[in-house]
């Protein structure tokens, strides 16, 4: 039954923040409390030792360091960093963390690419009632929950808990 869990949570949760990004520029709290605290509860019937468990604790305060300080510098916002930190735990030390965190970085660059030439068209795109999030055009922001859940998507098939979630179905 876990294995229900362990294939929606992630990747709803990842959808439910990119839309709430897209359309108010914000990452409800409640969203990362759901994906750790989702994880802490699964990790026990995922058969993740207490070792591993502790790992990926240890790889979510590792990005969080990082973005905490992006956070710092104004680079990043609060809740993007609180989203990828929650995320990152679902991964672990493992290569596939690494593979999420590259998809998200290339997805923030092609979707703040895409944003500014959009905002630079800006009164185009209201003059053509093209239908466009009215915070793309006006906030100085990127919704970068966008690329945290496509990078989450593209690689959640490659999460431990998504694999063993696998083998335990067989």
């Amino acid at each position: 039954m876990y294995e229900a869990a362990v294939f929606v949570i992630l990747p709803i949760c990842l959808v439910v923040a990119a839309f709430t990004d897209l359309f108010e520029m914000t990452v409800p709290n409640r969203i990362p409390v759901i994906i750790l605290a989702s994880f802490i509860l699964i990790a026990p019937f995922s058969g993740l030792s207490l070792p591993e468990f502790g790992w990926h604790i240890v790889a979510g305060a590792a990005v969080f360091a990082v973005v905490f300080g992006l956070f710092a510098i104004n680079v990043m916002g609060g809740g993007d960093a609180k989203l990828l930190t929650a995320a990152a735990v679902w991964y672990g030390f493992t290569p596939s963390l690494l593979h999420f965190l590259i998809y998200v970085a290339y997805g923030g660059g092609i979707l703040t690419i895409l944003i500014l030439l959009v905002r630079a068209r800006a009164n185009t795109v209201m003059a053509l009632n093209l239908p466009v999030p009215h915070s793309i055009l006006t906030a100085k922001k990127i919704p970068y929950a966008i690329a945290i859940c496509v990078g989450g998507l593209v690689t959640f098939p490659q999460s431990p808990l998504v694999l063993t979630a696998l083998e335990q179905m067989r």
